[in-house]
């Protein structure tokens, strides 16, 4: 600790068990893609309760499959042990990864809400879930990786195509992420909006500032074209997504030198759309407006994720019921925000749902949760898994 930061508060001597594994998850400085044994803290806790384990490293990515049960439906708990970058750890009021609870009640440290939390609150429920129930129907799964932060290529993407070579089954999946904005439970996400990005290379011919008619600058070429491209009424969304956004993140031009002409420009932007559209859509109509306006140009695609969407069925029921049981509240359904795993693990067909603690902190300096909630969640996450496979409990709440 430095001089800088505040005193650490002790550790509590009555945590409960969520709070306990919380704390012990923080504790790892998992900087994406390391892993740091955070899996291996679970998958002890995991085996001693009876599920059957896959470690499934892909590059310098750990990831593992965990199931238990042999028959029927299977609800899939996923999320990630790698965290962000703390940025600089002398702006923190506790060391990052030092966890505390302050004065406020708040679980302070990377990872508290994005999202450790999250996986110390679904397994404390699957140890719950599972001495009370050791003959559950259906089957329960973990799929943990440690490569969400970063470039997400070996991590859950790569799992799932594992899962769909193998013919696993994956009925529901609950992601942890950190889905709430003012209250735990708030919001459930119950699809996110599709990502298509680009790098677009505008050609032109390089010269001298003072003799223009023997240069084409790409620059002013461009800006008619983008004009029209932000202008643009790409749809307008429907009953679940709103409308599609085109924005711009990046543009590169220039040698530095104030009096020449650039040859080329590089402009980076992104698609964020509704079920309305398809990725194939998004590029025919950027092409189209940039042939209008005579660009020589090229561009480089990246489908970050097609759109997804659960509608209201068994799982979507199931979270509410278990949000209402444990939080005393109504969620409301949101297909708002960025992307998540979610979009790799619904190409299986499987009905996903993201619900997790608030938002408010995450990648941020000082992130932290407000400690009651994550118990809160456990309870939420224990009250799912009963909908879904404790017939009881459904035909109580019909």
């Amino acid at each position: 600790m430095t001089d800088s930061h505040a005193p650490l508060p002790p550790r509590p001597s009555d945590l409960s068990p969520t709070l306990e594994l919380a704390f012990d998850l923080i504790e790892r400085p998992s900087v994406t893609p390391d892993d740091l044994d955070c899996q291996a803290l679970m998958i002890k806790r995991l085996e001693a309760i009876g599920f059957e384990i896959t470690r499934l490293p892909f590059g310098d990515v750990e990831n593992f499959w965990a199931v238990r049960g042999h028959h029927g439906p299977v609800m899939a708990f996923a999320g990630h042990t790698d965290v962000v970058p703390t940025g600089p750890e002398a702006n923190w009021q506790y060391p990052p990864f030092s966890p505390c609870i302050d004065a406020d009640g708040f679980l302070c440290g990377r990872g508290a809400a994005d999202m450790k939390g999250s996986l110390a609150a679904m397994l404390t429920a699957t140890e719950r879930f599972v001495t009370a129930y050791p003959d559950h129907e259906g089957r329960i799964a973990f799929l943990i990786t440690s490569d969400e932060e970063g470039p997400a290529v070996h991590g859950t993407r790569a799992v799932v195509e594992y899962l769909r070579e193998h013919h696993e089954r994956l009925d529901y999946c609950i992601v942890g992420e950190p889905s709430s904005t003012d209250y735990a439970g708030d919001v459930i996400k119950n699809g996110r909006r599709g990502s298509l990005g680009a790098v677009m290379r505008v050609r032109g011919v390089q010269g001298h500032v003072a003799y223009p008619h023997l240069a084409r600058n790409p620059i002013h070429e461009a800006a008619p074209a983008l004009t029209a491209l932000t202008a643009e009424h790409w749809d307008d969304g429907n009953e679940f997504f709103p409308a599609t956004s085109f924005q711009i993140s990046n543009i590169r031009g220039g040698t530095g030198a104030t009096n020449v002409i650039p040859g080329e420009l590089e402009v980076v932007f992104n698609f964020r759309y509704s079920t309305a559209l398809t990725a194939d859509d998004l590029k025919r109509r950027t092409h189209e407006i940039l042939a209008a306006h005579g660009l020589d140009v090229e561009i480089d695609w990246t489908l970050n994720g097609e759109p997804f969407l659960t509608p209201e069925g068994a799982l979507v029921d199931a979270a509410i019921h278990g949000v209402a049981r444990a939080l005393g509240r109504k969620p409301v359904l949101s297909t708002s925000g960025g992307t998540s795993d979610g979009r790799f693990i619904a190409t299986l067909g499987t009905q996903v749902v993201e619900l997790g603690p608030v938002n408010a902190t995450i990648h941020k300096i000082d992130e932290r949760v407000m400690a009651s909630d994550l118990d809160q969640l456990s309870s939420a996450y224990e009250h799912i898994l009963e909908y879904l496979f404790v017939p009881t409990t459904r035909e109580a709440t019909a």
